[in-house]
């Protein structure tokens, strides 16, 4: 074997062909757009290899710098303002370089763009690309010096919002070549895990990462002490959720690292998280992680290579977005929502900004060599709340996740540690109708006419504060983390998200006093979380029992359970205690007496045990309405203008799956996202991971307090 110092000599000598390489064919690059491109020119043969040695060195040393300042406008243009920059760049080089001219900044940001991508094309032929270069010179360095008895790191892989009926059809249709390859292969198993009622990432998430999701109602809930809507995509509201559910011995609290979720795990690492995000609009600016704020973005678009390829890749999705709503309307497709105004744009900030960023992050996380590493693709259960479950759109943002997936289990197999990958979902989708768009009012303004409101508008409420998009958190926290920096860019940016919060076509995720769209009658509170709906009566302190509501509101309750697109409703009685009440029957829970019909028949075995469950939290709403689920259909109306939609009970919604490697034991039935970190956490002890040690308790205040 050859010495080590011959081994770096070698390696060495690569990089320096490689960097060689680029050189020579960006001379040649620049000889062509002298040639082709009106308003550049170098008419001496000398001048393209002296520029394309300033554009090298401005790329590997001036970029980077100037991306500390101006980070916020490579994510907030879609990577369109990085070649402004590096257009202003190759200004500069020509007013340096005598002779060059370069008439303009369109011309200046056309040669940047032909000169990074090419440098992107030499990474692709040569070496696969960077990440793939770096794991294997890692691994070559590293190959004498791995300790088997150090315990295999472990990669979570959570595509959000995807059900385990809908993988099983992507791995047979080939939708999902990468996770099918893992399954054929025997390396790998998959399967069920049953979510909590609230089948939403806050509840879940919370479960997984911490092992305890008590008193998680839904993504929103109202508090009556505080006269405060708590939203889990809210960074402050996140922030205090954790607060409340972790110990400080979280999943990912050993060395671990969190990536683009609502909450830490204890991870010190994070980037993308929503409760170690600094508030956008208060003081203190650092995030919990060590790696700090923004450190992600950095990290990827220091490479301009990388923000070509990602901006491409996200205007290329707006493009996508724009031709799939234009299709679906023109064949007259349903259901459907609007998709119009900022979605396309956020759209892009989750199915390929996002996703790139946090790619970038894991294989980063494996070459410092990291125990756990959690990961959140977003952008399957964004487009599916607005395209459908399993419209052809939604597919091809499955399959792209898909291909990071395969990337990044190409990545172990080069990592200087061992790692496992373990894919699953936080929840699944159950599509249908809006309900406002398919009975003609939303449940605010339902709720609100049962309670004697004026009659208003009859779809008060359908795309209001308390009704939109369930899970908005993904933009929210690419926008935030990416406008948290302290440069003046940075503090304009973010006064720009601030006053753009309030706009119509992108209403606010922040938490706090319920707005009037949720308040559609005097002293009611109304909270809509995708296939569930929140009831709170504020003239009365504490729950409200159900001879109460019927005294004081005679109409509400029988319109209800009578409703076309209502399920069941759960109310606490004085004299049975939780009640289920549904169109043809009741459920008491505490005695499991049923008349009738029993209204939870159509919600699975597990339906009744995981009501009883929110019953007993501080914060269950005086009246917790569920949609009504079509077996034979296999949909429901979500609360919400969505087409594919969570939140509560009823289909595909509460399945979600887990693809684990087949040699760790059988995790046998999974109920509810903490039991889902119980196995979780009996794998990694399988592994010889060791135990955190606790650095808290949690606080988890009482619903008087």
């Amino acid at each position: 074997m050859a010495p080590a110092g011959g081994g770096r000599l070698v390696r060495g000598g690569r990089v320096v062909a490689r960097v060689l390489l680029v050189w020579v064919l960006a001379v040649g690059a620049l000889r062509l757009l002298d040639e082709w491109l009106v308003g550049f020119a170098m008419p001496q043969w000398w001048q393209p290899t002296v520029c394309a040695l300033l554009f090298g060195l401005l790329s590997a040393v001036v970029w980077p710098l100037v991306l500390r300042v101006a980070l916020p406008v490579a994510v907030f243009t879609l990577g369109i303002g990085s070649f402004l920059l590096l257009g202003a760049g190759v200004l500069a080089i020509s007013f340096a370089v005598p002779g060059v001219v370069v008439t303009d900044l369109g011309t200046a940001v056309v040669v940047a763009v032909a000169v990074a991508a090419l440098g992107s094309v030499v990474s692709s032929v040569v070496g696969l690309d960077e990440d793939e270069l770096f794991f294997r010179r890692a691994a070559r360095r590293g190959a004498k010096e791995c300790d088997e008895s150090v315990p295999p790191g472990v990669l979570l892989l959570q595509i959000d919002g995807l059900g385990i009926d809908t993988l099983r059809r992507a791995v047979r249709t080939g939708d999902m070549p990468a996770v099918a390859r893992l399954l054929d292969s025997g390396s790998h198993r998959l399967v069920e895990w049953h979510t909590d009622w609230s089948s939403q990432t806050g509840a879940a998430v919370a479960g997984i990462l911490h092992g305890d999701n008590h008193d998680i109602v839904g993504f929103r809930w109202y508090e009556k002490e505080r006269d405060h809507v708590v939203v889990c995509s809210s960074p402050e509201d996140a922030a205090e959720i954790e607060r409340r559910h972790s110990d400080g011995r979280g999943l990912l609290a050993v060395d671990g690292a969190a990536r683009a979720s609502l909450f830490t795990g204890d991870a010190p690492h994070t980037s993308l998280t929503v409760s170690a995000l600094p508030l956008i609009s208060g003081a203190g600016r650092r995030g919990r992680g060590r790696d700090g704020v923004g450190a992600g973005y950095y990290a990827y678009f220091a490479n301009p290579a990388n923000a070509l390829r990602t901006g491409v890749g996200a205007l290329v999705d707006v493009g996508r977005e724009i031709s799939a709503a234009i299709r679906q309307h023109r064949a007259g497709v349903h259901p459907r929502v609007g998709r119009g105004g900022f979605y396309p744009l956020a759209r892009a900030a989750t199915t390929v900004i996002a996703r790139d960023v946090v790619v970038s992050a894991v294989i980063e996380d494996m070459l410092a060599g990291r125990s756990v590493v959690y990961a959140d693709f977003m952008g399957y259960d964004e487009v599916a709340h607005h395209s459908g479950v399993e419209r052809f759109d939604t597919l091809a943002v499955l399959r792209g996740i898909d291909r990071q997936i395969g990337r990044l289990h190409r990545a172990t197999q080069l990592a200087p540690r061992r790692y496992h990958i373990i894919v699953l979902s936080d929840h699944g989708q159950t599509q249908g109708w809006a309900f406002a768009d398919r009975f003609g009012e939303s449940i605010e303004a339902l709720v609100g006419r049962l309670c004697g409101a004026p009659q208003a508008d009859p779809r008060l409420g359908a795309h209001s504060e308390a009704s939109r998009p369930a899970e908005g958190w993904p933009v929210d926290a690419v926008l935030a983390e990416a406008s948290s920096g302290g440069g003046p860019i940075a503090r304009r940016l973010r006064a720009r998200v601030e006053r753009a919060g309030a706009a119509a076509d992108r209403p606010r995720t922040t938490g706090g006093t319920p707005s009037d769209s949720a308040r559609p009658a005097p002293g009611v509170v109304v909270l809509a979380s995708g296939h569930l709906a929140l009831v709170s009566f504020t003239e009365h302190e504490g729950r409200v029992e159900l001879e109460t509501i019927e005294r004081e509101y005679p109409e509400l309750l029988p319109s209800l359970v009578d409703h076309p697109g209502v399920g069941f409703v759960l109310v606490r009685s004085r004299e049975f205690g939780p009640v289920v009440l549904g169109r043809d029957g009741l459920h008491r829970l505490a005695s499991g007496v049923v008349i009738g019909e029993d209204p939870l028949e159509p919600y699975g075995p597990h339906a009744a045990d995981l009501i009883r469950r929110v019953d007993s939290f501080p914060h269950c709403a005086d009246l917790m309405i569920n949609s009504r689920y079509d077996p034979a259909r296999d949909e429901a109306s979500p609360f919400e203008p969505h087409v594919g939609s969570h939140g509560g009970l009823g289909g595909c919604q509460s399945r979600g799956f887990v693809v684990h490697p087949a040699d760790l034991p059988p995790p046998g039935e999974i109920v509810g996202a903490e039991a889902l970190h119980r196995v979780l956490r009996d794998w990694l002890t399988h592994l010889g991971h060791p135990e955190p040690t606790r650095t808290g308790e949690r606080s988890v205040p009482a619903a008087g307090e």
